[in-house]
Parts: structure tokens; sequence; C-alpha cells
């Protein structure tokens, strides 16, 4: 499947893959607004980020997005289907690995599986789950413990897991961000491998301003609570994006462009 820059160059359009018309979020009755107006659309084999200040709603979007909690108002819809709850095809990736220290890394990523269908169809996925740990470079771990793992290694794990019930959309909230920086660095790069190599489409909650523009197609910024997309940056850098890449003028520009944003409170 040909990439969604490929495409782009090609003058045909990627297929909408997500789709959030109008939506927001108030809890306390009414009292306190944490999204309004959010619309937004991820095409197919897309990479996009939101970034804000703390507090803007970028998690409680995400949230609405995977389907754990409800929107009090708009539509979200995947694949032409509206996101009601939790879903197969949706992937999820978080701060920490969370990986059960009493099951081996195999027996981790095959773990959603095993919850979703039981135990035979999670064995029937095991060859799916080694490919993938052969994608990461997890080969030859299969049989050890989250103690044995690396930081880096337990993320590339959680990337696994995210992966083999085969999602369309890729959610991530700060996934690499307990890591340091070289490590962190290495799985952005990762991360852009995989989700190339699979055409994946991808939506990342960060708080880095350089992480966004080095892995996005496109940067949503957004202003403070309620929070709103105050403005989308579409990203014009060719992929495989590469960390020499920071030293571009045009990569100082987006980041520019994105820093005076939010030290303007994105126009609040």
């Amino acid at each position: 499947m040909p990439t969604a820059a490929a495409m782009a160059g090609s003058g045909t359009r990627p297929k909408p893959v997500y789709e959030l018309t109008n939506v927001a979020k108030t809890y306390a009755a009414g009292e306190v607004r944490a999204l309004e107006g959010v619309s937004l659309t991820v095409r197919e084999g897309e990479f996009h980020s939101v970034i804000g200040s703390s507090g803007c709603g970028k998690s409680t979007l995400l949230k609405i997005m995977a389907g754990l909690t409800p929107p009090s108002k708009g539509r979200v819809i995947l694949s032409g289907t509206p996101v009601t709850g939790a879903r197969p095809d949706i992937g999820m990736m978080f701060q920490q690995a969370t990986l059960f220290p009493w099951r081996t890394t195999l027996q981790n990523i095959l773990l959603p599986i095993q919850i979703r269908e039981g135990k035979r169809a999670a064995a029937a996925a095991r060859s799916r789950a080694a490919a993938l740990m052969e994608l990461v470079g997890l080969k030859g771990f299969e049989s050890a413990y989250p103690a044995q793992l690396s930081g880096g290694m337990a993320q590339r794990a959680a990337i696994c897991r995210m992966l083999v019930t085969e999602p369309r959309m890729l959610l991530l909230d700060e996934p690499f961000s307990a890591l340091d920086e070289i490590t962190r660095d290495f799985m952005n790069m990762e991360l852009q491998r995989i989700c190339l190599e699979r055409s994946a489409s991808a939506f990342l909650v960060t708080h880095s301003i350089a992480e966004a523009v080095i892995l996005s197609d496109v940067v949503h910024v957004m202003s403070a609570r309620p929070g709103r997309i105050a403005r989308s940056i579409a990203i014009d850098l060719p992929r495989p994006r590469t960390l020499e890449m920071a030293t571009l003028p045009a990569f100082g520009a987006y980041v520019s462009e994105i820093r005076n944003l939010l030290d303007k409170g994105a126009f609040l």
C-alpha cells in the first residue's frame, strides 16, 4: 500500500480514517469545559500530533478518540462507523509500557487477543506476534520477562502489543516521554519506520515540539482550556524523516511557528 505522502504526490488524496466533527467535552454538569468545537480528519497513512499547554484537553481528546470516554457533543467516526467504545481496530500506547511482570514478552504482546478472543486465538496469533518482535528488533526475547528488558525494549514490546490486533488507527499518549533523550530519538525513528511499513494512521499527544515536527504530517496546536484546535500546521518535510533534519532551516521554522503559537496561548 502506498504511503500518504506518495498518494499526495500522485494527486490522489488518501481516504479519511478518523473524522471528528465539533467534538466537545464537559464535566461537573457542564461547569467545566475541557474541549470545545474540535474538528479534524486523519487520512489513511497520515501521522498527526497534538500539542498544547498542560490541562488543555489533549489526553481527554485521545480518550474520546479511543472510545474510553464519550464526547458531550459532536461526532467521532472511524472507518465510517461511530466510535462508541473500545474497539479492536484502535491501538493505544501509553507513557509507560505497563507489561505484566509475571508474563513473558510474547505473552504480554498476545494479551489483548487473549482478553478479547481467548487463549486459543492468542496461540494462533503467535507467529504474527513473533513477526512483530522481529520487526522491532526483539527477536530472541520472546521468553524474557519485563525485568530483563531495558526501557526502550519494553516500549518496543508495547508497540508490538498495540499492533498485534492489526488496528486501523494508532493512538499514542507520549509513549516515549519516560525514556532518555537518545533512546527517545531512536524509538521515534522506529515508530516512523513501522508506520511507513504498515501504512498506519497515527495520532500522537506530545509536549515536545521537535518530536511533533519530526514525526508528523500535521501538527494540531491546541488553545488553553477549553481546548480547541487553534491551528493545524502541515509539515512539508520528505519521508523517511531523519534526526539530521532537525538542522534544516525548514525544520527550525516549523518549530518557531509552533512555539510562538504556544507562547501566545494559541491566540488566547
